[in-house]
């Protein structure tokens, strides 16, 4: 910890010397403390929640947990746990005593008011990847990776730890594969799934020996690679365990037909499917308080990873379904369930933002219950709601609000110092009538120490998802805030395909990838030069990642009159091998409509590979060599298109980051590489 110390010092002391604060950089991006998982106290006296920080000099985050008390104004936030541990995912005990967190694969237990050592609950041979108790607190769930054919054996846990040293063992490198995933995200498969266990808890908190619940699913329990302990539950009274799953079968590449599926607590039964019927995407159990009904999330197409996910209700005797929500063009997630039972609240993207909303369940009512910018996690207790909030200005901190509504207050702020000294660009919505006469609303982020009598080169941000969106919201990837403090006004545009516009502005991108959202990006360019008169678009630079990076290169062959130059981060060049390619199938194929070798046309439409013979522009193009959902050899296949043209390019690649740039020191080269490469490109 001497180099986080010592490297955050450094930085404080330069900044407290400073006569003004500083334009915002990416050295103040990565130093900040990110806040999350917040959770209230069962008396509802105090929060926990989980902070990050960065340990530059090791190139990691480290994270602790802290706690406040609630009700007290002049309450002060305090650690918790020791500088030494990497603790995440706070949970209290029943009773309030204690708190329990994650460490090195084990789930450890310290005194909520923070005296005595923390002591460990669990001592299993396998890494947990997440866990959660039962209501009493006398069981909890374990998510531990262990190996299919061990599921027959009474000590599954032990079968695997036995079948991974005796694979150590070996020295013959090579992996025989009968079915996909061969890799996922950033990882190769390695035949083990993550299963679901029991276990239950002794009076001294100590977790004892887990118990299968999850035999004979051959499926991730949560999903991977980012499933959580949102996809599994326990009833009201411990004696059922719910949880959504996708069964692999040899299909599972081009599924989303994730199930919620019961089984009994002391697993005296198999696994029985709740949501058979559907064959799209359910997920999210919420037990009512009486345990009579079962709360979920459901999409409706199947295939479609961003079909718009209602709020169902199951009756558990009847089985008998209805959608609560069927009225709201919102896609809900972050589901949880009011003291009285009578309201559900969930998050959504929402014109820009992504708010916290209330359900009422009888009549399906919504009401805002909390905005102005993005809504993260939450947690509920009686009449109180504690969240995490950020905005295009603010990382994340966390705000209380009442369930029934009312005005929402700080609780903690715990970037204070470092955002002291920073100086960070003002930002406004903008709208115009983009594709099909549509209103499209876009973002516009002025320079830090903005003068209205200058004008200022421009950074165009284009999103990734596609069905994605840029909002208030804080990103510790592309962030606006880093373009700004370098001194470049800032565009974004929310096109055809971005979330929280309703579901159709969502589905008209899929097979229109290089149509209307193209039309889209020059009708909003146009707007916000026409309303904003600082921004100077003859000193203009494209920049996307993903859908983005894709749009990038689109653009390369179809708009390159505008720009200076452009960056292409992990963005896809050919999109016919794209479909061949990427691991989840599902999307290629539905953004497509079907597969290569059936929809042939569909795949080369809109495939920036077909229009190098127009290329131009200078280019900077950036992709990671464990990115496998774009792979690495499209941005090598787009640097070797741009070197063979002769066209002023640069090809920055990260050997051990996947679709997104992770690790601190990684950050600051990718920025510093990107902002000079902007620097070149619009200097005057």
């Amino acid at each position: 910890m001497k180099g986080l110390i010592a490297t955050a010092s450094l930085l404080l002391c330069a900044q407290a010397s400073a006569s003004v604060p500083h334009p915002f950089g990416i050295h103040d991006l990565v130093m900040l403390e990110r806040v999350s998982d917040p959770q209230i106290s069962p008396d509802g006296k105090r929060v926990a929640w989980q902070v990050r920080e960065t340990d530059y000099e090791n190139n990691k985050g480290r994270n602790g947990i802290w706690t406040i008390e609630l009700g007290n104004p002049k309450a002060q936030a305090a650690r918790l746990t020791d500088a030494a541990a990497n603790a995440t995912a706070p949970r209290w005990s029943a009773d309030g005593g204690a708190i329990y967190y994650q460490d090195k694969g084990q789930i450890w237990r310290l005194p909520a008011a923070g005296k005595g050592a923390a002591l460990q609950a669990s001592d299993l041979a396998l890494d947990i990847n997440a866990y959660k108790f039962s209501a009493d607190g006398k069981q909890v769930l374990l998510s531990i990776d262990t190996w299919p054919d061990c599921g027959k054996d009474d000590d599954p846990i032990a079968c695997t730890k036995k079948h991974n040293d005796d694979k150590a063992k070996s020295k013959a490198s090579g992996r025989v594969y009968d079915k996909l995933f061969v890799r996922h995200w950033d990882t190769w498969a390695d035949g083990s799934r993550s299963q679901l266990y029991i276990a239950a808890v002794d009076a001294n908190g100590k977790i004892g020996a887990p118990k299968l619940l999850t035999r004979g699913i051959d499926g991730d329990v949560p999903s991977k690679p980012f499933g959580g302990d949102d996809e599994f539950s326990f009833s009201p009274d411990g004696k059922s365990v719910y949880f959504s799953v996708r069964i692999a079968g040899t299909s599972e590449p081009w599924s989303t037909n994730f199930d919620i599926y019961s089984v009994p607590a002391d697993a005296s039964a198999a696994p029985k499917n709740l949501t058979a019927a559907n064959k799209a995407w359910d997920t999210a159990p919420v037990p009512s308080a009486d345990g009579k009904t079962l709360y979920y999330l459901a999409m409706k197409r199947p295939t479609f990873e961003a079909d718009r996910f209602g709020i169902m209700a199951l009756d558990l005797a009847s089985g008998a379904t209805r959608e609560i929500d069927p009225q709201w063009d919102r896609s809900a997630g972050g589901l949880k369930l009011s003291a009285d039972g009578k309201t559900l609240f969930a998050t959504a993207d929402d014109n820009g933002e992504h708010p916290l909303f209330a359900i009422d369940i009888a009549t399906g009512k919504v009401s805002k219950l909390a905005g102005d910018g993005s809504i993260h996690e939450y947690s509920v207790h009686g009449n109180d709601i504690v969240f995490s909030r950020t905005t295009l200005k603010t990382p994340a901190d966390l705000f209380r609000v009442a369930a029934k509504g009312g005005k929402a207050t700080e609780l903690t702020n715990q970037n204070s110092t470092k955002m002291a000294f920073v100086d960070t660009g003002a930002f406004e919505p903008f709208t115009f009538k983009g594709a099909n006469g549509d209103s499209v609303q876009g973002w516009l982020v002025k320079p830090a120490g903005f003068d209205k009598a200058k004008k200022y080169p421009v950074a165009f941000l284009i999103h990734g998802g596609p069905q994605g969106a840029f909002g208030n919201d804080w990103s510790y990837r592309w962030n606006p805030q880093t373009y700004a403090g370098q001194g470049f006004a800032v565009v974004m545009v929310n096109f055809h395909g971005s979330t929280g516009y309703g579901q159709a502005f969502t589905d008209a991108i899929s097979g229109d990838w290089g149509g209307k959202p193209l039309e889209d990006l020059q009708k909003g360019w146009a707007a916000a030069l026409e309303k904003y008169t600082f921004l100077d678009g003859g000193r203009a630079c494209a920049l996307g990642a993903s859908y983005g990076g894709y749009m990038v290169y689109w653009i390369a062959g179809k708009w390159n009159q505008p720009w200076k130059c452009l960056v292409d981060h992990d963005g896809v060049f050919d999109n016919r091998m794209m479909g061949y390619s990427t691991e989840e199938l599902w999307f290629s194929e539905w953004e497509n409509k079907g597969t290569p070798w059936d929809k042939p046309e569909n795949y080369e439409k809109f495939n920036p590979v077909n229009h190098i013979k127009d290329w131009r522009v200078p280019m900077l193009v950036i992709h990671s060599e464990k990115d496998f959902r774009i792979p690495v050899e499209q941005g090598l296949a787009a640097f070797t298109a741009l070197q063979r043209r002769g066209i002023p390019s640069e090809l920055l690649t990260f050997p051990d980051e996947n679709h997104w740039v992770l690790k601190p020191q990684n950050s600051v080269l990718w920025h510093d590489t990107v902002n000079a490469w902007l620097k070149r490109w619009t200097a005057q």
